[in-house]
């Protein structure tokens, strides 16, 4: 649309889209098109919505093994203008949730996985069980979220890569993180409860890697923004593939970083990745709200 409407207003959209999403699905359509071998592990609805979700996942090279049907399939609507301004709206009804037992179910094939990668929009005790898990077989844990410093420590100290956005940082700060120097100071208060790297985006400036010892920042491109949607999701897969490939914390977030670039030139935040090149085979498991978009 061209504006976004005030409120009780209307507005005319001049396009419509209807898509695989959520941040879990949109990492691993992200990774498979970066040549990961990647599986979903998260719940759609027993309706047309969660087939159709199911079967674009599959033909996106994802595996659906321990996608849970049952109840309704979870829906993100997401309202975009002409100056990429946008509103979210979400409905994700509690059986939409993974659970402890969704856990149990597909544990064998989180501990074979070379990395997890949880949604921290997930309830907790389903991410503490699957971070445990994953930890206990020494699988790479990832997690893309707002968390808490003091209700999350345990599940903290299980990560080795921890991303925030420029909201949840904030939030996890107490203040406003605008500059590089106070993305560090929070990032080292971050390294300091267990992880290995951390991943801030520092609001308009660009994203923040850190690791003990070092950090980079990668400012955000020059290319136009057409919609900030899935701008985090395209990220964490390119830093999730360059990690699986070897790469640095520098090489990584490269990767990352034009993944990125990439993704806020469309509408709708789904990856289009393929053109960064094709990375060696990996295997990751991804914790995930499967929507549709």
């Amino acid at each position: 649309m061209r504006r976004l409407p005030a409120p009780g207003g209307s507005a005319t959209i001049t396009e419509r889209r209807e898509m695989l999403g959520g941040k879990g699905a949109n990492q691993a359509v992200g990774l498979a098109q970066l040549g990961v071998r990647v599986g979903l592990v998260g719940v759609v609805g027993q309706d047309d919505a969660g087939t159709a979700v199911v079967q674009q996942a599959q033909a996106d090279g994802i595996s659906t093994t321990h996608v849970v049907r049952r109840g309704q399939t979870a829906l993100l609507v997401d309202v975009v203008d002409d100056d990429a301004n946008r509103q979210l709206f979400e409905h994700v009804p509690p059986e939409a949730l993974l659970t402890v037992e969704d856990i149990d179910q597909a544990g064998a094939q989180i501990a074979q996985a070379h990395t997890v990668s949880l949604q921290l929009q997930q309830p907790h005790d389903a991410l503490l069980a699957a971070a445990r898990r994953a930890h206990d077989a020494n699988v790479r844990v990832v997690a893309d979220g707002a968390i808490d410093l003091d209700h999350d420590r345990e599940l903290l100290g299980l990560l080795t890569v921890f991303r925030a956005d420029a909201a949840e940082a904030e939030g996890l700060a107490g203040e406003s993180i605008d500059t590089e120097s106070k993305g560090a100071a929070l990032a080292s208060r971050l390294l300091d409860r267990g992880p290995e790297l951390v991943a801030l985006a520092i609001r308009g400036v660009g994203d923040l890697l850190a690791w003990p010892g070092g950090s980079k920042l990668f400012p955000h491109s020059s290319a136009p923004v057409v919609d900030r949607t899935g701008a985090g999701d395209a990220f964490m897969a390119g830093l999730i593939a360059g990690l699986v490939r070897g790469a640095d914390p520098i090489g990584a977030g490269r990767l990352a970083a034009q993944a990125t670039s990439v993704v806020v030139q469309r509408l709708g935040g789904r990856p289009a990745l393929q053109g960064l090149g094709t990375l060696a085979s990996g295997h990751s498991y991804g914790l995930a709200n499967n929507a549709r978009r």
